[in-house]
């Protein structure tokens, strides 16, 4: 049974989302349709890219992940094919590819021309392409290896040996704020140093990396590592991104010490 998932900023009150599935399902009734988000800002790719990195490996080997985000096509901009830990990921050149793949390995095809002029430049292209994916075991028999993309730079924190400069990436329904700042950069930095962490300034401030929401009263600023592995800032039963106007790009910063008194600062690796 093929599986098509679908990230999009279409909103569900509008008309696209059922339009799309039912041109999915007029190519096979079969077809089972996975909803990952239709609430993406509007061409908001490094928001898409997020939520759709974070999930996709859960679904089996050959499911078709298509990306409605940004997605006219031209002459200048081309559908590509991302095949990727044996999943496929159809989506504009609109940036996405990076912001995606990552440092993971990954190939990158788009149509043909004979095909691709076929096409009208809406999500047609999009279902027929999912479609041409499953009849087909290999890629090259109706697409072409693609070398050129657009790219954008990917948020990454900046580090040196005693801080780490990162930043807000997503806020999630619960207006948690995600950041680019990993377990594995913290303690690698970290050393099992002491540590402060700064909010947007130095007027909001945590000294401990928490291990659940409720290890802090209600209503106080929370750090954790989440399920993905990447620090995020919260207020227990709070919103944290509205009281401190947080959004995507506002900077969070970690300060290592050496020196500092233990009853003061936490240990970074406990």
């Amino acid at each position: 049974m093929p599986i098509i998932t679908l990230t999009t900023d279409w909103n569900r009150s509008d008309y696209y989302v059922g339009a799309v599935k039912g041109k999915i399902l007029t190519e096979n009734p079969l077809t089972q349709i996975v909803d990952i988000s239709h609430q993406v800002q509007p061409f908001n790719i490094l928001q898409a890219a997020f939520v759709l990195r974070n999930c996709y490996q859960q679904f089996p080997a050959g499911t078709v992940h298509i990306v409605g985000v940004n997605t006219v096509l031209s002459t200048k901009r081309k559908l590509l094919i991302i095949k990727i830990n044996e999943q496929f990921i159809i989506t504009a050149d609109n940036g996405i590819v990076k912001l995606f793949t990552g440092d993971i390995p990954f190939e990158i095809y788009t149509l043909k021309k004979e095909v691709k002029e076929e096409h009208t430049l809406n999500i047609d292209p999009f279902i027929k392409t999912a479609f041409k994916i499953f009849d087909n075991d290999d890629l090259k028999s109706f697409c072409v290896p693609v070398e050129e993309y657009e790219e954008q730079i990917s948020f990454r924190p900046v580090i040196d040996k005693d801080q780490i400069n990162g930043s807000v990436i997503y806020i999630d329904s619960y207006a948690n704020a995600i950041t680019n700042i990993s377990k594995e950069t913290f303690e690698k930095v970290g050393n099992r140093r002491m540590y402060e962490m700064f909010i947007q300034s130095n007027h909001y401030r945590i000294d401990k990396i928490s291990q659940s929401y409720n290890e802090v009263p209600v209503g106080e600023l929370v750090a954790l590592f989440n399920s993905i592995g990447l620090l995020e800032i919260a207020i227990n039963h709070g919103n944290v991104a509205e009281l401190l106007n947080l959004k995507v790009s506002s900077a969070v910063r970690i300060k290592f010490y050496k020196n500092k008194p233990e009853n003061e600062l936490k240990l970074s690796g406990g």
